[in-house]
C-alpha cells in the first residue's frame, strides 16, 4: 500500500457542504485534502457536457441572491462572491405553475405574490396574508435559534420562537389546510414540493416554510451553470493549499480502536491510504458508516441508519433543441406541470406506480438553462432539463444494470424518452422535430455519479422526524469523524453549503458567523436574465463571441 503525507482534515466527497468545509479550514489554515470518486468534482453541484451543450444536473435554481440575502451572504463570507454571476430568473414568473388546464404564475416579492393570488382568488384573500405572514414568521424562526448565545437569549427564546413552537409539529397539508380552503390555490402554494419532493400530508410545515422564504424574492441561475460555483469554490481551496482530488474513490475509512473508536484516514479503492487528523465525510450517512463498518458501531446508531429514510429519486432529461423555444411558451421561469389531483395522491402515483405502464408522465420540472443563463446560449440550440419523481424500487424491478452494453437498459431508457416526448408535446408542440440531442439519467446514473443512496436527490427525506434536532449531525459518535452535506442541516445548494461551514465551526471551535466574515470588498454580481438593457458590454460581448464561433463552425461543416 502507498501512504500519501497526513492532513489536518480530510473530506470524502466533493459536494457543496464538502467543499465549503474544506474553504472554511484551509483558510483557517489547516491541511485540506478533498478526495472525490467522480472525475470532476462538484456532487450534485457540478456540470457535465453533451455535444458542447452545458448541463447542470442538481443546480435549477437558487434563492436569497439579493444582497444582504442568505447566499450573498455566504458567498461574500466565503471570500467567492467576486467570482459568480447570476442571472435573475423572470421577476413576474420565476415558478409558472400548470396545474391541469390553470396557468398561475408565481412572481418574485411575498408581496407582489400575495397581490397575483389574492386577485385570483378573492375570496382567500385574508386567509392568505396570513398564511405567508405566519411562513416568513417561522423561516425567520428557524434561522433566529443557531444565533441565540448567552443567559437573556435563553431566556427570551419561547416568545421569540413562539410561532415555530406552535406549528413546528404539524405537516404542511394540516396548516395549509387551517388558512387556505380553495384546492387549486393550495396546489400554487404547495407546488415548491418539488423542492424537498414530499407530499403536503408528509412535509414537515417548518421546512417548507424556509424553502419557501428561500424563494420569496424570486430565482437566480448562476452564469455558467452549478460548476461555476464550484469552480469558485476549489479555486479559493487551492488558494490557501488545499487539495481537491478526482477519479479517487474511496474504500474506507481507517479507524483505531482505544477508549473510544477514531477515525485516523482513508484507505482509497486503488489501495492509497492518506491519514489525517480528522475525517469529514460529505456522503450520505448510509455510506458514510458502510465505510465505518456496522460492527464498529453502537445499536443506538445502527437502529437510526436501519429506519433512515432517503428523499425521492428521479429520472433527468438532457435535450437540446433547434427552435424558438419562447415563441413554444418558454422563458427564464421554471414550469412545474402536473395534473389538477390531489397533490399526496400524486405523489402515490409518481412514485408507486409502474414506470413503464403509461404513455405520458404525470409530472414535470421543465428547465431551460439557455434562457436563465443568455451566456450559455449560442444563438442557434437551447438547452432544457426535465425532471420527474419515481420510486427507486419500480427502477430496480426491472433488473437492468447501468452498462453500455445493457440492451435491457438501453430499451428501458428508450421506451421512457418515448414518454417525455410524449408529456412534452402537450407543452412544446412539435418539440419532437427539433430535437437535436436527448439523453437520459436514471436513479443508477445517480448511484454512479453521486453516490447517493438509492439514487437520492435531496439526502435524507426531510420529514419531521428526519429535520432539525432528529436529523444526523455535524459530529458523529466516532471520534474525529465529522459530516457535513444535504442530510445535516438543509438540503440544496446553499443549504449543503451552510452545512459544511456549520462542521468547519464545529471543528474550528467557533461560530458560523466567525467564519463567514467579509470585509466588505466582496459582492455578487446579478443581472436580469429577460432585461439585456441593463447588461454591462463584457456580457454582450461574450454572446456575441459565442454566437459567432457557432456561426464559423456550421460555416465550416457545411
Amino acid at each position: 500500500m502507498q501512504m500519501i503525507q497526513e492532513f489536518d482534515t480530510i473530506i470524502i466527497g466533493s459536494g457543496a457542504g464538502g467543499l465549503s468545509a474544506a474553504l472554511c479550514l484551509a483558510r483557517a489554515g489547516q491541511r485540506v485534502a478533498v478526495v472525490e470518486q467522480h472525475y470532476v468534482p462538484g456532487g450534485w453541484c457540478h456540470s457535465f457536457y453533451l455535444d458542447g451543450h452545458r448541463f447542470s444536473p442538481g443546480v435549477h435554481y437558487i434563492g436569497a441572491v439579493d444582497k444582504g440575502e442568505s447566499a450573498s451572504n455566504l458567498y461574500e463570507g466565503l471570500g467567492i462572491a467576486n467570482e459568480l454571476v447570476f442571472f435573475r430568473m423572470n421577476p413576474d414568473a420565476y415558478e409558472h405553475c400548470w396545474i391541469g388546464e390553470e396557468r398561475i404564475d408565481m412572481p418574485a416579492t411575498i408581496d407582489r405574490l400575495y397581490d397575483a393570488l389574492s386577485q385570483r382568488f378573492p375570496k382567500e384573500k385574508k386567509g392568505l396574508k396570513k398564511y405567508l405572514s405566519l411562513i416568513k414568521k417561522v423561516s425567520a424562526q428557524i434561522h433566529l435559534i443557531p444565533q441565540m448565545n448567552g443567559f437573556w437569549d435563553n431566556i427570551t427564546i419561547p416568545y421569540r420562537t413562539r410561532h415555530l413552537g406552535k406549528y413546528g409539529l404539524f405537516s404542511l397539508r394540516r396548516v395549509i389546510g387551517w388558512h387556505i380552503k380553495d384546492p387549486l390555490l393550495k396546489k400554487v402554494l404547495n407546488i415548491q414540493c418539488g423542492d424537498h419532493g414530499l407530499p403536503p400530508s408528509k412535509a414537515s410545515f417548518p421546512l417548507h416554510c424556509a424553502l419557501m422564504d428561500h424563494y420569496f424574492n424570486g430565482g437566480f441561475y448562476p452564469s455558467g451553470g452549478g460548476a461555476a460555483i464550484v469552480k469558485a469554490m476549489t479555486n479559493a481551496i487551492k488558494k490557501y493549499g488545499g487539495e481537491i482530488h478526482t477519479g479517487k474513490a474511496v474504500k474506507k475509512i481507517i479507524t483505531e480502536k482505544g477508549k473510544k473508536l477514531r477515525a485516523v484516514g482513508i484507505e482509497l479503492q486503488n489501495g492509497e491510504i492518506i491519514m489525517g487528523e480528522r475525517i469529514i465525510s460529505n456522503a450520505d450517512p448510509e455510506t458514510t458508516y458502510k465505510l465505518i463498518g456496522h460492527e464498529n458501531l453502537s445499536n443506538k446508531l445502527l437502529k437510526k441508519l436501519s429506519s433512515t429514510r432517503y428523499s425521492v429519486t428521479s429520472l433527468m432529461f438532457f435535450i437540446t433543441v433547434d427552435m424558438d423555444i419562447r415563441d413554444a411558451g418558454l422563458d427564464s421561469g421554471n414550469i412545474w406541470f402536473m395534473p389538477d389531483k390531489d397533490m399526496d395522491e400524486l405523489h402515490d402515483d409518481l412514485t408507486k406506480l409502474d414506470i413503464l405502464e403509461k404513455d405520458e408522465f404525470a409530472s414535470l420540472f421543465i428547465s431551460c438553462s439557455s434562457l436563465k443563463d443568455p451566456l450559455s446560449y449560442n444563438g442557434k440550440q437551447h438547452t432544457i432539463e426535465v425532471v420527474t419523481f419515481i420510486d427507486y424500487d419500480s427502477f430496480k424491478a426491472y433488473n437492468a444494470d447501468r452498462n453500455a452494453n445493457d440492451e435491457k437498459y438501453n430499451k428501458i431508457k428508450e421506451r421512457l424518452c418515448q414518454k417525455l416526448l410524449n408529456t412534452l408535446e402537450r407543452i412544446m408542440p412539435r418539440v419532437h422535430q427539433h430535437i437535436v440531442h436527448l439523453q437520459m439519467g436514471t436513479p443508477l446514473t445517480n448511484e454512479h455519479y453521486i453516490n447517493s443512496t438509492k439514487g437520492n436527490v435531496y439526502g435524507t427525506e426531510k420529514g419531521f422526524w428526519q429535520t432539525g434536532p432528529f436529523s444526523f449531525t455535524s459530529k458523529s459518535e466516532v471520534d474525529d469523524l465529522f459530516m457535513c452535506g444535504s442530510s445535516i442541516m438543509s438540503h440544496g445548494v446553499v443549504g449543503a453549503s451552510y452545512s459544511g461551514v456549520k462542521t468547519a465551526a464545529c471543528i474550528l471551535g467557533c461560530t458560523e458567523a466567525d467564519l463567514l466574515k467579509t470585509d466588505g470588498t466582496q459582492h455578487v454580481r446579478v443581472y436580469d436574465a429577460e432585461d439585456d438593457s441593463q447588461w454591462p458590454e463584457w456580457i454582450n460581448q461574450k454572446i456575441a463571441d459565442k454566437k459567432q464561433r457557432t456561426e464559423n463552425r456550421l460555416t465550416k461543416a457545411g
